[in-house]
């Protein structure tokens, strides 16, 4: 087996692979062939059962392929059966593979805002979010997908009046639905909300964002998407 074949594997990096001191080696895609750190791919492993499964926390045993954490990227991977070339042999390949990745990185994204909420950094409710912004800047700023846009533009207006330029820092995400946020925070009818910096919103920002990367269109960002709803 040659070193280009072996690209895209655990346990054996192309001869050109890079060490990073808080990432690790970098990874290649088995798609695209594009090299990156770890956190910028999804590792599948092949279960007992000979089926090809995602392993977002990378814990799972035995040999991983990488592939780009895009979800046109996955869907290629299935459509090119670049998995049975990647681990030489023949598994099993969930047609809705990408599906299922975008559910467990959605799931994933809700769990870590739950860990937040239960670590008292999270408010929500229209009137708190705007009480929050002023002694203290968010970290994050949370809108319902199907939520009023007029609601949005009014309390993002309320904020930047509040603490002006500072807002630009906060980061927008509008990735989930009005009753998958009231799941996760353990309230009704949550359209928005405010989430504090500490160490579980910082898990949560970096899930949130990890999920609109794989859906190629990145919603959890900070001033320009901000800034055009107040246009």
């Amino acid at each position: 087996m040659n070193a280009t074949e072996n690209e895209g594997l655990d346990g054996e990096p192309s001869p050109d692979s890079s060490i990073d001191p808080d990432t690790g080696p970098e990874r290649t895609c088995i798609v695209t062939r594009r090299k990156g750190v770890p956190d910028e791919f999804i590792r599948f492993v092949v279960s007992p059962e000979k089926v090809v499964v995602p392993d977002l926390r990378r814990r799972l045993p035995g040999r991983g392929a990488w592939v780009t954490a895009e979800r046109a990227v996955v869907q290629e991977a299935v459509k090119r059966k670049s998995f049975a070339r990647a681990f030489k042999a023949q598994v099993e390949v969930p047609p809705m593979l990408a599906d299922m990745v975008d559910g467990l990185l959605e799931k994933d994204a809700l769990q870590a805002l739950s860990i937040a909420n239960k670590a008292g950094l999270v408010v929500a409710g229209a009137g708190k979010v705007e009480g929050s912004v002023g002694p203290k800047v968010p970290a994050a700023l949370v809108h319902a997908s199907d939520g009023s846009l007029d609601g949005t533009r009014k309390l993002e207006a309320s904020v930047r009046r509040r603490i002006g330029g500072d807002a630009d820092a906060i980061v927008r995400i509008r990735n989930f639905r009005s009753d998958q946020l009231d799941l996760a925070l353990g309230r009704t009818n949550v359209i928005h909300a405010a989430v504090a910096g500490g160490t579980a919103s910082d898990g949560f920002v970096s899930r949130a964002r990890r999920l609109d990367r794989y859906r190629g269109s990145p919603q959890a960002e900070a001033v320009g998407s901000a800034r055009s709803l107040e246009d």
